[in-house]
């Protein structure tokens, strides 16, 4: 590699880099003070960079939040590919699925990424640059449904549902409460008479029963 060639490359990854601390620092404060309320002063502080730096990696504070978003959406695709390829049973494989909202540690992430779909849903105007994530989530969608789709092969899921409406009723059930019982452990007057992991556990259960094949 010749001088201007490296110089290229240290460059680029400096600057990949920077932008990857922008990305976690916002993540940090979106966390804390929710999307709507955080400012571009708010990130630049806690990235430690110059607001014109931050302006220059994202002109806009819709932009910063989508990548925000994309990026923490990454990790649940690459534990839902990571489960799809277990050499286990689709219904085992299910059932291990769902066990990765039960142990999920990451709280700042599912906070982070509720507060964006709510964001979302009341912007009065679509978000740019969402092409990413939704690709992400279709991703998501089609590892789910190659479990689904070798448990009606395999014989241990009912052959008489529709994948695409057990992937949407499933994933949709257990997700949207993993995220609710998330954020309410946020809420210091907000208490329950049954621990989360143990809400969780019987309504996978519940799923479980009703997907598996008699």
């Amino acid at each position: 590699m010749d001088p201007r060639e490296r110089y290229e490359k240290e460059r680029q990854d400096g600057k990949q880099n920077r932008q990857q601390n922008v990305l976690e620092a916002a993540a940090r404060i979106f966390a804390v003070k929710g999307i709507e309320k955080t400012t571009m002063q708010d990130v630049a502080r806690e990235a430690s960079v110059g607001i014109a730096t931050l302006f220059r990696y994202f002109p806009k504070k819709e932009k910063l939040i989508v990548a925000v978003a994309t990026m923490l959406l990454g990790p649940m695709l690459e534990r839902f590919q990571s489960v799809a390829a277990l050499p286990h049973s689709s219904l085992k494989r299910l059932d291990a699925l769902l066990d990765t909202f039960i142990r999920n540690d990451d709280d700042i992430n599912i906070k982070v990424l509720a507060d964006f779909e709510n964001y979302s849903s009341h912007s009065p105007e679509p978000l740019e640059d969402m092409q990413a994530y939704n690709e992400l989530h279709r991703d998501i969608s089609r590892a789910y449904s190659r479990i689904i789709q070798d448990g009606m092969r395999d014989g241990s899921i009912r052959t008489d549902l529709d994948v695409r409406d057990v992937l949407t009723t499933v994933m949709n059930t257990f997700g949207l409460f993993s995220k609710n019982l998330s954020l309410q452990q946020n809420i210091p007057l907000l208490e329950s008479d049954l621990e989360s992991d143990k809400q969780l556990a019987i309504l996978k259960r519940i799923l479980l029963d009703y997907v598996q094949a008699r």
